[in-house]
């Protein structure tokens, strides 16, 4: 009973420290985030033990609470930590959780965190991330829930939607994907979008990126057809 009493409230703390941020990172994308890990981690045979699942459930949960992408002050950075901490979360729950909701971002994959030996609540924590950037309806002609996300982002930070003269950026670092210089939406599509499927850490995750990867690139496709006036 305890545990469930500190997700509803992990739920609380989500959607109060997240209200208002973009449809992209907003407290229904970490509904999508925990219902994908718990679901992973089922497939990956975690479910025989209670607390990798506990550990998997929170650390989706909260993910994205005081993300740097959002913040609106520097005390949000340590509401998952003062929240583990008020919670009584065990010791090695709590930084398990921390450590994977640390690593878990793009930027660290290509700072080399993302390379390092990982236990495998962080491998479905990150891929259900993931998944849910490439996320999409399994027929191609369907417009793909990671693509809307895309748009809803870029729109957000009042992106250009494309342009041809602008180059996607493939070998970044981490300064430079964090560096806020001129960029397009769909250039995202390149820089990290199309990336993901390789960087699955789970088998599970993997099989599902597949499907989701193709769908990336027949909206792709349409909408260079489209922009060149051939479709």
């Amino acid at each position: 009973m305890a545990i469930r009493d500190t997700v509803k409230r992990a739920e609380q703390l989500v959607e109060t420290s997240m209200k208002g941020n973009d449809a992209s990172h907003d407290a229904s994308h970490v509904w999508r985030v925990r219902d994908l890990a718990l679901s992973l981690a089922r497939e990956e045979g975690l479910s025989s033990n209670p607390d990798s699942m506990e550990i998997v459930e929170l650390a989706a949960l909260l993910h994205d609470v005081g993300d740097y992408k959002y913040l609106r002050d520097p005390s949000e950075e340590k509401l998952v930590e003062n929240f583990l901490e008020e919670e009584g979360i065990a010791e090695s729950k709590k930084i398990k959780i921390l450590s994977i909701i640390k690593g878990m971002g793009f930027k660290d994959e290509l700072a080399g965190v993302g390379n390092q030996e990982f236990p495998p609540e962080f491998g479905v924590v990150q891929d259900a991330d993931r998944l849910d950037a490439i996320g999409a309806i399994a027929e191609p002609e369907f417009f793909g829930l990671g693509i809307a996300r895309c748009f809803t982002f870029g729109g957000n930070r009042n992106r250009v939607l494309h342009d041809p003269a602008i180059q996607p950026r493939l070998d970044l670092s981490k300064e430079h994907y964090m560096k806020k210089e001129e960029q397009t939406t769909v250039n995202h599509f390149h820089e990290k979008l199309l990336k993901l499927k390789d960087l699955m850490k789970t088998k599970a995750g993997l099989r599902r990126a597949e499907k989701r990867h193709k769908v990336m690139e027949e909206f792709l496709k349409q909408f260079y057809a489209e922009w060149d006036g051939k479709a």
